[in-house]
């Protein structure tokens, strides 16, 4: 599934006429979550509802990225799709206090947008900085397991709307390649369906700072 979302991501970006600049990005870096809360029905009855301290843990694996491709339709604006594979962990005390053996969203709270983009070449020497916010679609892989019911939730789910807001600078190394660095916000609202009958409700944000390196055909 994951291959599929990126490999639709790159053809979409390249499925541009020729005349176009063209800009094809990767990225890591370290991503965080703050609390939000959570909330649903167990699998077999009954409820709940509790604020979790998400935690991100970018660099185990599966680790943080992104990729994304822009077609600059000017010198200043363009358009891009972007996937980020970002992680939300519960600890370990709080998944267990409501009942749950793994609370999770690890092989990716997966957020796809499709993003307006916004630079200013030349304003600082051969440095450029950028804008983009855009709008989509949450696709995370759900793991969640509730101890007392036996429930086992592992799978891919489209649970919602997503958004994300960046703002960052590049570099050129060459006519070709170019190194950048960027803050990244998402927002996603997360509505999980699961095993046995049971839901899970969430809105989860997250805080990027990405490096990454750009090629531009």
């Amino acid at each position: 599934m994951r291959h599929l979302i990126l490999s639709t991501a790159l053809v979409g970006a390249m499925a541009v006429p020729a005349a176009a600049e063209m800009e094809v990005s990767i990225y890591t870096g370290w991503q965080t979550a703050p609390h939000s809360r959570v909330s649903g029905d167990y699998p077999g009855g009954g409820s709940y509802n509790a604020l979790i301290g998400w935690e991100g843990r970018s660099f185990e694996m599966p680790p943080y990225y992104g990729v994304r491709g822009t077609w600059w339709r000017t010198d200043t604006t363009g358009y891009a799709l972007e996937f980020t594979h970002t992680k939300v962990y519960a600890p370990d005390a709080e998944k267990t206090a409501l009942g749950f053996s793994d609370l999770e969203f690890t092989d990716g709270l997966n957020i796809i947008t499709v993003n307006y983009v916004r630079r200013w070449p030349e304003q600082w020497g051969n440095a450029t900085p950028y804008l983009s916010g855009g709008l989509g679609i949450a696709v995370p892989h759900v793991d969640v397991d509730h101890i007392a019911s036996g429930s086992d939730t592992y799978g891919f789910q489209f649970t919602g709307p997503a958004a994300r807001l960046t703002a960052g600078v590049s570099y050129p190394i060459n006519a070709r390649f170019s190194v950048f660095g960027e803050y990244q916000f998402t927002y996603s609202s997360n509505s999980a369906e699961l095993e046995g009958g049971g839901t899970l409700n969430t809105e989860i944000k997250t805080n990027a700072l990405n490096v990454g390196l750009s090629l531009n055909f």
